[in-house]
């Protein structure tokens, strides 16, 4: 999916939006929505304005940000639920329209449904990958269906993989970066171009030296054990694609641990996650994860026994 795609489907979602509305306003039409009727005595702007969207046949601004309000009719209690909307990008206050869902809100909801699910099934921009000169190994993760029954087959590399790990890469070096789809290419395609080049400042900034880096496809957080096993980095930081949401589809995390190996529990691992433009900065996190490889090569340390 374009890394513009969720702007372009906003679009749609209006203009579809805007024809519904201008069909609810035609002579003759007799199944308007309870929520857009106009009470007694009103307008059909009134109607319009119950349902938080103006008058019949001009296109409605939607509260996708923080903080716009929520589309409740005079609430009990407008301080907390505004409050609550700022707190959170969750779909909090969308009301309904009679006894079912706002049409624009459902069509959001399979907007974004959509979305979550195109970067399951989407593919790494090859061009991105290619221009910070990350070459390609798979996992024997073999079909996206079988990647998301078998995780345990995205924890090992195939055999002609880590034969080109073994002689692509420097061996033995202080950091060692791996970028994975994992469940969101399109996070690898939104973050990667802001994640990995301030994570190489930060590393130059404390003056550690990172190995060759490469992609890995179909990766599960695990493949980093057997790529520290072959490699023996003193931290290895994965840059994967985290589990899609309504929210976002473009969420990245981070794991980094300190000389994994075969063996390695999840307690030895410290993350950062969320990195998308709604959540953590790409460019800040990837100045953070250098700060966090610092520490962790100072302290011989990751996961829970690293002090911040």
């Amino acid at each position: 999916m374009n890394a513009n795609a969720p702007n372009e489907l906003d679009m749609l979602v209006d203009r579809v939006m805007a024809v519904l509305e201008r069909k609810l306003a035609e002579p003759g039409v007799v199944s308007v929505p309870t929520a857009l009727q106009p009470p007694i005595g009103g307008t059909a702007k009134d109607g319009a304005e119950r349902c938080g969207g103006d008058e019949a046949g001009e296109e409605t601004s939607e509260a996708d940000a923080f903080g716009e309000g929520t589309r409740v009719p005079e609430p009990k209690w407008a301080e907390g639920l505004a409050e609550l909307a700022d707190s959170t990008p969750a779909r909090i206050g969308v009301w309904r329209a009679g006894t079912r869902p706002l049409t624009k809100e459902m069509l959001k909801f399979r907007r974004d449904h959509a979305a979550a699910i195109d970067s399951i099934y989407g593919e790494a921009n090859a061009a991105l990958l290619e221009s910070f000169g990350l070459f390609a190994v798979e996992t024997r993760y073999g079909t996206t269906e079988n990647y998301l029954k078998r995780p345990d087959m995205g924890r090992v590399v195939t055999d002609e993989g880590m034969a080109r790990i073994r002689l692509a890469c420097k061996a033995d070096p202080q950091v060692q970066i791996v970028v994975s789809d994992g469940l969101s290419a399109n996070a690898i395609d939104a973050n990667l171009a802001d994640v990995y080049p301030s994570l190489l400042d930060s590393l130059e900034t404390y003056g550690l030296a990172a190995g060759t880096p490469f992609f890995v496809r179909g990766g599960r957080v695990a493949v980093m054990d057997a790529i520290g096993e072959l490699l023996r980095p003193e931290v290895l930081v994965l840059l994967i694609g985290e589990r899609p949401g309504l929210v976002s589809s473009k969420s990245m995390s981070a794991y980094i641990c300190y000389r994994p190996r075969k063996g390695t529990v999840e307690s030895d691992r410290t993350v950062i996650s969320n990195i998308h433009a709604g959540g953590t900065p790409p460019v800040e996190a990837g100045a953070y994860i250098g700060t966090l490889v610092h520490k962790m090569i100072e302290q011989m340390a990751s996961g829970i026994r690293l002090e911040l």
